[in-house]
């Protein structure tokens, strides 16, 4: 098979889906690897590096479009490639297509095989703990007084109390903010709607933080006394409500700080939209947002070695056995199926846009084999089925 790591260009995107060291597992597996030109120089991998591992390095992306009978890359297909993949050809990229329509367009009319890869990784993508961790950090940066915070010191100083945080959501994304803010001395509260989550984090915690069941009476029960709330909450796309509105925004002091990392449209956050690393903050009733879609980008390499090395095994399978077969064994990347051959099979998406889909299991023809068991990506339901 011809592999193709592609060089993302969404704003701001400097990750890579494959370095070097995949290119060489994927070559000793008996694949060619092209590369676009500069696709990990952004991460610190220059061309002359893949090159050494054997990958042939290719200049423009129509032609890895072209050659390529599976290609890979980070973020979405842009709208400037909607044009370039063939029928038949796969593409795995994370295509949050339940809120991109024009781009499941795009891919339906082509004919492609697409895998949604934010649906694909079985113990949590590393760009979760990424955004976690790094949105931490940049609402403390957002928290400096020359960048419009209201200045407190994350853990405090003598004589200076330090700050209070609220976490929406304790999944992957909420664990890597509270891993940091609690190491640098934040008083910290978590919310779900999970009780055993939280009953896990007090535990491993030792009771030094905050739980509370997440609503938006409880939200607001505690707003006033927060200097930073981080939303790490992945709001369903059907929901027309808020967790925290406008209005509740005035009840906290000025130069407070807002890090929405999980700021899909429409999202948990009324006041939130996104931005970008060259201008990441706005203030809405005297909060300071932090909204930029794709943190993890920031911290290219860590997040391009960790990503490429959990998405390997997951590449392997698909080329090494084919795509029925992968979708066998692991039910990850059969729910991550989006697009195959003009059908949607993406059970959100259908459920969101109203397009009819069929179970990846149907149109693969496996539904009566022993398949791995995946549970659904979301809890967006749809019975608008395609019949064959």
């Amino acid at each position: 098979m011809i592999f193709g790591v592609l060089k993302d260009t969404k704003e701001g995107e400097n990750r890579v889906i494959c370095t070097p060291v995949e290119v060489a597992s994927i070559k000793a597996a008996g694949h060619e690897v092209l590369v676009q030109a500069g696709a990990g120089a952004g991460s610190g991998f220059p061309d002359e590096k893949y090159a050494a591992v054997g990958a042939e390095i290719v200049q423009d992306a129509a032609d890895m479009w072209r050659r390529c009978d599976f290609l890979a890359k980070v973020k979405e297909i842009e709208p400037h490639e909607f044009d370039l993949p063939r029928e038949n050809q796969m593409i795995y990229c994370c295509i949050h297509p339940a809120g991109h329509p024009e781009e499941v367009d795009a891919l339906l009319k082509s004919k492609c095989i697409a895998i949604t890869a934010e649906d694909s990784h079985r113990y949590g993508s590393p760009n979760c703990e990424a955004a976690g961790k790094q949105g931490a950090l940049f609402g403390l940066e957002s928290m400096l007084t020359i960048n419009g915070g209201k200045g407190k010191y994350v853990g405090g100083f003598a004589g200076a109390p330090g700050m209070n945080v609220l976490i929406l959501g304790g999944g992957m994304v909420g664990q890597g903010a509270l891993s940091v803010l609690y190491a640098l001395g934040a008083n910290v509260t978590v919310m779900d709607i999970n009780v055993g989550i939280l009953r896990q984090l007090g535990k491993e915690y030792q009771g030094h933080i905050n739980t509370m069941f997440c609503t938006q009476e409880a939200i607001a029960s505690v707003l006033p006394q927060m200097d930073m709330v981080v939303n790490c909450v992945k709001w369903p796309k059907q929901r027309k409500d808020f967790l925290i509105t406008k209005e509740m925004l005035k009840t906290m002091e000025p130069g407070s700080v807002l890090v929405d990392i999980s700021n899909d449209d429409p999202g948990a956050i009324e006041s939130s939209h996104e931005t970008h690393h060259d201008n990441p903050r706005y203030v809405v009733n005297g909060v300071v947002h932090f909204c930029v879609s794709n943190i993890p980008g920031a911290v290219a390499h860590s997040t391009s070695v960790s990503l490429a090395a959990e998405t390997l095994p997951l590449l392997l399978n698909i080329m090494n056995n084919g795509l029925e077969e992968a979708c066998v064994r692991d039910g990850f990347i059969r729910r991550s199926l989006t697009c195959y051959k003009g059908y949607l099979t993406h059970e959100e998406t259908s459920g969101i846009q109203g397009k009819p889909w069929i179970r990846p299991e149907d149109i693969l023809g496996i539904a009566d084999r022993k398949l791995d068991p995946a549970p659904p990506a979301t809890t967006t339901r749809s019975e608008n089925y395609i019949k064959l």
